[in-house]
């Protein structure tokens, strides 16, 4: 099953987000200085949110994004990157030695949409984002297809991870939200 959407993004240019994510990544690990990176494409200077995932030996090893753009996408790239080998919490900062064995993933999001029948959610297309009082969270399109969930199963799991519970979504106070990611 193909998960995501096409966003418009050249092949060259999600070679040039790739190459920007690794290049933080080894430097800082490194302790050598981020270099300045020339973009010159109109479309990586978009405001769009965006994720780094970083996986190790098929393992989850930090993934941190922004739901909505904060700036330019080569520029959320840069600190995403740099955000899930280092700042994620579940996990200890990427150390040098692990370099050969990350694999780096890239999703450039789709702006939110509020939800407003479950029935709209397509495994496999969508991401959902779910938002209640002070409680929020967020799975990536890729996460259920990874797992093999329905949307219900999706949305439970979403809600378990904005520390709701399970059934959160049927509430009238919760606000969900669905969106599409380009994933390469």
């Amino acid at each position: 099953m193909k998960v995501g959407v096409d966003l418009g993004l050249s092949e060259e240019e999600k070679r040039t987000l790739h190459y920007i994510a690794k290049t933080v990544i080894e430097n800082r690990a490194l302790g050598k200085p981020i270099p300045d990176f020339k973009i010159e494409s109109a479309i990586l200077k978009e405001n769009r949110g965006a994720f780094v995932t970083i996986h190790k030996k098929g393992q989850l090893r930090g993934c941190i994004g922004y739901i909505e753009g904060r700036g330019p996408l080569h520029r959320t790239i840069e600190e995403m990157a740099e955000g899930a080998a280092f700042r994620d919490p579940r996990f200890s900062p990427v150390r040098e030695k692990e370099l050969p064995d990350l694999e780096i993933e890239i999703s450039v999001l789709t702006p939110l949409k509020r939800l407003t029948d479950i029935n709209e959610i397509e495994v496999g297309r969508h991401g959902i984002y779910i938002k209640k009082g002070w409680y929020s969270g967020l799975l990536l399109p890729q996460v259920a297809t990874e797992y093999g969930w329905d949307h219900q199963t999706f949305l439970e799991h979403t809600c378990n991870k904005a520390g709701l519970s399970s059934n959160a979504w049927k509430d009238k106070e919760s606000e969900i939200y669905i969106f599409s990611a380009d994933i390469f």
